[in-house]
């Protein structure tokens, strides 16, 4: 059967290089571009492709609320990311966004065909970097700071902790974890009810004490 594609990325140049390696195969065909979030909706919308291949750092709305709105509104389609970043929060971002594998931009051809492939018939693929930080990223969660300290909260709670005791802004907290500015004050204002404290400064002082914000 032939795995229906749709490339979604703010390079005209990029996605014309990406379509000429999957357009060069028999078993793959690309019904349709995007450069936005709302056009790639839109085409998917329109196409049902298998999979959407996803870059993150998209004109207005990021390539992590696309994926979220794709999986949530069309379950058949899955999502490989392929972008520039590889940070843990960028990857982790787009993992519970709903992608199904995450390539960095400069991936050869050969993986790129084998990691669509993989995801169009239900598997999860990762670039070997991003493995590799994926693996040491869980690793490390089961003696994350603030864990034992803080066992009322959710592991999105700890990460927004994690950023205000830092010193970051609401703004800055939801650039990082690609989140709605009122997403992070909802979450800023569970800690101050949940850590019994009354303004920011005490919140940071508790966090920090735990370990946090390093």
């Amino acid at each position: 059967m032939t795995l229906r594609v749709i490339i979604v990325d703010d390079h005209p140049m990029f996605r014309a290089g990406v379509r000429a390696v999957l357009d060069g195969t028999d078993d793959i065909l690309v019904v349709a571009e995007a450069e936005t979030t709302d056009e790639a909706l839109a085409a998917v919308a329109t196409y049902a492709p298998d999979l959407v291949l996803m870059d993150l750092h998209l004109p207005g709305a990021s390539g992590i609320e696309a994926t979220r709105a794709v999986v949530r509104d069309h379950p058949t389609t899955r999502v490989l990311v392929m972008t520039m970043s590889s940070d843990d929060e960028t990857v982790i971002a787009a993992m519970r966004a709903g992608a199904r594998g995450y390539l960095v931009k400069g991936s050869g051809r050969d993986e790129v065909l084998a990691s669509v492939r993989a995801v169009g018939a239900g598997g999860a693929v990762f670039s070997p970097a991003v493995a590799d930080r994926f693996a040491a990223y869980f690793s490390g969660l089961a003696a994350a700071p603030g864990r034992e300290a803080f066992p009322g909260l959710t592991e999105r709670e700890r990460e927004v902790l994690d950023l205000v005791a830092r010193g970051y802004d609401n703004r800055r907290i939801a650039r990082e974890l690609f989140l709605a500015e009122k997403t992070v004050r909802n979450h800023v204002s569970s800690l101050f009810m949940k850590l019994d404290v009354t303004d920011r400064s005490e919140v940071i002082v508790r966090a920090r004490n735990a370990g946090l914000g390093a």
